[in-house]
């Protein structure tokens, strides 16, 4: 925060070059959440907090668009909705019906007018909206929000890949390390039980 000009104001301000960092993030349509909590047990329940969202004119489409094929429960008087969509439509049993799946929004798209008229006709709701992290701050630090993916689990699961690969180079390459040694002596056991089975001989 900028030091106040304000004599008096001077006397009781305190440098805090920590509120800095959180009022840079605050653009647009931010909220914030305090707790002493879990970040990844929050994460989860923001993550169910979703709602639909219907295709507002103008709006970017987030997502692609697909409307799939078979029964729309619109009377044939509606076909010129599809008509200017160029989506081919058949009349079975007094209602227009779509004969293929067909993308009518790409993602990154502006919504036009009819997409959004056909969309609301249909009752399809492609959209959704929820609360999205996109940093969060400790102790004097802004992390971005993916480091929330890095739990337990993620980190056993690269380390163990990481494992994996010094094995394959170690067996590979011929230079045998801690890695790779056990691997090196069941490999020999098995070729001294091969050689026993064939030959008849046995060993302890």
């Amino acid at each position: 925060m900028e030091e106040p000009t304000d004599a008096e104001a001077k006397k009781k301000w305190v440098p805090r070059p920590q509120l800095q960092k959180i009022v840079d993030q605050l653009v647009l349509n931010t909220g914030m959440i305090f707790t002493n909590g879990d970040l990844v047990e929050i994460k989860k329940i923001l993550d169910t907090q979703v709602r639909e969202a219907p295709a507002k004119i103008g709006s970017i489409a987030p997502i692609e668009v697909t409307i799939p094929s078979g029964p729309t429960g619109l009377d044939p008087k509606q076909t010129s909705f599809f008509q200017a969509l160029n989506i081919q439509t058949k009349i079975v049993k007094s209602q227009v019906e779509i004969v293929n799946p067909v993308k009518i929004i790409n993602e990154g798209d502006k919504v036009s007018p009819g997409q959004a008229a056909l969309l609301d006709k249909l009752k399809i709701r492609p959209f959704e909206y929820k609360m999205h992290i996109k940093n969060f701050y400790d102790n004097g630090n802004i992390y971005a929000a993916k480091v929330l993916f890095i739990t337990q689990d993620f980190v056993l699961e690269r380390f163990l890949a990481g494992a994996q690969n010094v094995t394959a180079l170690s067996l590979g390459s011929g230079y045998i390390t801690s890695a790779a040694a056990h691997h090196v002596v069941l490999n020999a056991f098995k070729n001294l039980a091969a050689v026993s089975f064939a030959s008849g001989f046995s060993f302890p």
